[in-house]
């Protein structure tokens, strides 16, 4: 795997809307906290487009990641927000140029489609983490959110303990390998594509928002029947935000169908993590080299950045 290069202050990071059109207002806030950290902003030229749920057309989403990581002194693209559209344009990146051009890339949500097609295609470590008018641009925003920017300014470890949040043990063991994964609904898209996910030997995360049930178990049985969990070194069950039943009378719980499609996995799982749609958000860089251990229930994530 690559990793990008740390950022300094006075560095230029782009701004881009790979899927929805995001929040004027809070996108403004959240611009104002990167400048907040030093950075000058660059604001990509469909950012506020709209085209029905997406914000302008797949090539003019595209066409601003490509530039992007074609502008030698933009060091990071950072994502405004999420939504639905990724997929659509994934086809349209230009992988060889970002192999030759790495950078920070950031954001989540329909963006693990783009999280998992750099992967495949270049090697190249990207970030699950808070974005801007989604997450850093509420007026409710914690502080621990904001923080997670940290780590693209130091090449430091992040250590996700039980003393961040109170972590379940499903399975015991401890194992090393790539973090990989991200949204539950887009891994599940990116199946029988080019882009389809790979998780031999690596160290799987999931989290979805708004699914109920019956939606997470259909996803996971498909995970399942892909081989994507008994290919898996082991795997994080993250924040499922408002995944309780609400249409259906009759529902299995939301732990139900999730652990359901895992029964008989002689592997480490774990949840509870607060990564995905919640607050506050712990961003994690995906792609590098992870430890994860029950025993002490503790994921050690190297570095995302490297100082050149």
């Amino acid at each position: 795997m690559m990793k990008p290069s740390a950022l300094k202050k006075g560095d230029i990071v782009g701004v881009v809307s790979p899927a929805s059109p995001p929040k004027e207002q809070q996108l403004k806030k959240g611009i104002a906290y990167l400048e907040s950290l030093g950075l000058q902003v660059q604001v990509g030229k469909s950012v506020y487009e709209k085209n029905g749920y997406l914000a302008g057309t797949d090539e003019q989403r595209a066409g601003d990641i490509n530039a992007f990581f074609a502008t030698p002194n933009v060091k990071g693209i950072i994502c405004a927000c999420g939504g639905y559209g990724t997929a659509r344009m994934a086809d349209l990146l230009d992988y060889e140029l970002i192999k030759d051009n790495p950078k920070i890339f950031w954001g989540y949500s329909d963006i693990t489609f783009l999280h998992t097609a750099i992967s495949q295609k270049t090697g190249l470590i990207t970030f699950h983490g808070p974005m801007l008018s989604s997450d850093i641009g509420k007026d409710d925003v914690k502080e621990q959110t904001k923080q997670s920017f940290q780590q693209l300014f130091t090449p430091q470890p992040t250590y996700y303990t039980d003393q961040i949040t109170s972590l379940q043990i499903i399975e015991q063991g401890e194992v090393s390998g790539q973090l990989i994964g991200g949204n539950l609904t887009l891994l599940a898209s990116s199946l029988g594509t080019e882009f389809e996910v790979d998780t031999k030997g690596k160290i799987l995360f999931i989290e979805d928002i708004e699914e109920e049930p019956y939606s997470i178990d259909r996803m996971m049985t498909q995970l399942k029947l892909a081989g994507k969990f008994e290919d898996a070194a082991g795997i994080m069950l993250c924040d499922f935000h408002k995944c309780e039943p609400l249409k259906k009378e009759n529902s299995l719980s939301l732990e139900e169908a999730l652990l359901q499609p895992l029964k008989g996995l002689k592997k480490p799982i774990m949840k509870g993590f607060l990564i995905g749609h919640c607050s506050p958000q712990i961003a994690v860089p995906v792609g590098a080299y992870a430890t994860m251990s029950t025993y002490e229930r503790m994921v050690e994530l190297e570095a995302g950045v490297k100082v050149d």
